[in-house]
């Protein structure tokens, strides 16, 4: 048998493209100009197969086919046959690759050897490798079912033979492990037309992976799958006559660029998404922009390279799928979701990658042992766009001080591959005409526990990346009570605006931890008029408290706080709810968990909270 080098694979024009725009050093193609003996014996082992080709009109479709292992292997020197269930009506790969004649037999559509992209995957063991190869011959066979003589069998048989050109291993990482077993499909079309239907929506909104194929021009066919945290893909419209455009971020991956590469030269993309629990699927296709940069973070902040899709043709198919999946553990390399503008407009200073001042570290105050207060002075304002205002963040960008720079693999800190270590903190003091601003923040990651580690001395100096959000309290009519809710931290938004504030409409709701006392003393000694308008919520010490913990209480006793030692409820509200407008405005700052609550007990109020899930 002869053995070729992977270099004679070499790397095309729009791989090349990618490579110098994102400045990557000189490398070899690892692609195999063959089917590897590692591919074929994966083909033999996985129980999922993605396929790509393109149809008469030269657009590019996706399926998934499988359930089971062993439906696909090879039959020949780079030669794999497979025979599988498949939804013989709806499936675009398939409908591309075959159609019938006058008696109904399937032969091979127009133009053989078409190309086809593939990618054998197995999700419970984060294994897959690429595959690209020429169509020698296919056939179908439907299922029987006829009613009036007319066909109606919508799934049956499809067998496959393909020669196998190119062949590479990719990375575990972004594969969220799942369970797959088979399942009988009974494909039933939902809809047919660019603009996505709610089911094709809902499916968008809980995805954790999709298939792409794309190609470079009629010469090379690429097949791969894009994994992150449910959600990971954004709807940037959906309309019936604007469009349907779909946007997802492109994680740190092997830096080969292929999928790009392909886009750069022919930006066409089909995607599948598939509904591991209902055997639901979208397929999708259409016209991509590859965003860069800015222009990536303009519409999803926190991304520098992402790709734009704008969907010219698709089909939701109910219960098209021929197997279902269990899921298992999500992928340690899943950074968040990154949403967009529209949908989180407190991430305003997020969309520039520019810096526009530099915050010199000049004191450090600990408040507890997980948080502390820290003030910055702003060393070029005049380079500002913009002041801040009472109940805006600033943007904080730690990269030049924590990035390790790129690694293909991280196990030993998956996260950090996706950091870009900008961080928001909400600023806790007032506008001062000193240029000097405060954050006070919990020591719970990589960045704070950098912040909590620094000698102010050292005059540490952060690039500010810009000032966002716009979390102002507003105080009501003569009489209108004004209630804030403020769950540990959360209270930092409220202290920068105290002093424009009318304390005597104030009431405050302040749940926090036991061991978190010593910040409710230093903000009612900074701010007095808070002690006869405050509640205090203490959580933890159903258990008994500490001899510091005892003495912490007695002292905000002692300043006139109202100290509860238990979780707030819906009723520590009703009293105060009672006194406003039916309609009235609550403030809250809180984790995801209680805000939820909240929003359930204040039902028929007008809560305004702000968004950090970006």
């Amino acid at each position: 048998m002869a053995f070729f080098h992977s270099s004679s694979v070499p790397f095309h024009n729009g791989e090349r493209k990618m490579h110098e725009i994102l400045h990557l050093p000189p490398s070899e193609n690892p692609t195999s100009p063959f089917l590897t003996p590692s591919a074929a014996y994966m083909l033999q082992r996985a129980p999922l197969l993605a396929l790509g080709t393109l149809d008469a009109q030269g657009r590019p479709w996706t399926t998934v086919w499988g359930g089971d292992i062993g439906f696909s292997r090879p039959v020949g020197q780079s030669v794999v046959g497979i025979s599988t269930l498949v939804d013989t009506k709806y499936d675009p790969v398939l409908e591309s690759l075959l159609t019938e004649d006058e008696n109904e037999n399937v032969i091979p559509k127009e133009g053989s050897e078409k190309m086809i992209g593939g990618l054998t995957i197995d999700l419970e063991t984060r294994s897959r490798i690429k595959l690209y190869g020429k169509l020698i011959a296919a056939t179908r066979r439907h299922y029987d079912g006829e009613e009036d003589g007319q066909r109606k069998s919508t799934r049956g048989e499809a067998q496959l033979v393909v020669k196998i050109e190119q062949s590479l291993g990719n990375c575990p990482k972004y594969l969220n492990k799942k369970h797959i077993y088979p399942a009988l499909p009974s494909p039933k079309l939902i809809s047919n037309t660019p603009f996505l239907p709610t089911k094709g929506l809902t499916l968008l909104a809980k995805a954790d992976c999709f298939f792409i194929s794309s190609t470079n021009h009629t010469s090379d066919m690429d097949t791969n799958y894009r994994g992150g945290p449910p959600g990971f893909v954004r709807v940037l419209c959906n309309d019936p006559v604007e469009g349907t455009i779909l946007i997802y971020p492109e994680y740190s991956g092997n830096r080969l660029y292929q999928t790009l590469g392909n886009l750069q030269t022919t930006p066409l993309a089909g995607l599948v998404i598939p509904d591991f629990e209902t055997g639901d699927v979208l397929y999708v296709t259409g016209k991509t922009e590859i965003l860069i940069g800015k222009d990536s973070a303009a519409l999803l902040p926190r991304s520098n390279l992402a790709v734009k899709l704008t969907i010219t043709a698709a089909r939701f198919v109910e219960s098209g799928l021929t197997f279902r999946g269990s899921a298992g553990e999500p992928s340690p390399y899943n950074p968040p979701v990154r949403y967009l503008v529209s949908e989180s407009p407190s991430s305003k200073g997020l969309q520039s990658n520019n810096t526009v001042s530099t915050a010199t570290l000049i004191s450090k105050t600990l408040l507890t042992p997980t948080i502390a207060r820290f003030r910055f002075h702003l060393t070029n304002p005049s380079n500002t766009t913009q002041t801040w205002q009472a109940g805006q963040y600033v943007a904080l960008d730690f990269s030049s001080e924590l990035d390790l720079g790129y690694s293909h693999m991280r196990d030993s800190d998956p996260q950090s591959l996706n950091d870009d270590y900008i961080r928001t903190f909400t600023i806790s003091s007032p506008p001062s005409e000193n240029n000097e601003f405060e954050i006070t923040i919990r020591n719970v990651g990589a960045v704070t526990g950098f912040l909590f580690r620094q000698n102010p001395k050292a005059g540490l100096e952060i690039p500010v990346r810009g000032f966002g959000g716009d979390f102002r309290i507003e105080v009501g009519g003569e009489d209108e009570v004004v209630p804030f809710v403020a769950g540990g931290i959360g209270i930092t938004p409220l202290m920068a605006q105290l002093l424009d504030l009318d304390m005597k409409k104030l009431r405050v709701f302040w749940t926090l931890g036991g061991r978190d006392i010593g910040l409710v003393e230093d903000v009612v000694k900074a701010y007095p008029a808070l002690s006869g308008i405050t509640r205090i919520f203490l959580t933890g010490m159903e258990k008994g408290s500490s001899d510091i913990e005892r003495r912490g209480i007695e002292g905000l006793l002692a300043m006139g706080l109202t100290v509860e030692k238990r979780r707030m409820s819906a009723d520590d509200l009703k009293e105060t709810s009672q006194n406003m407008s039916p309609a009235g405005k609550w403030y809250l700052c809180t984790g995801p968990a209680l805000r939820k609550n909240l929003l359930a007990w204040l039902e028929g109020k007008e809560p305004i909270y702000e968004n950090f899930d970006y």
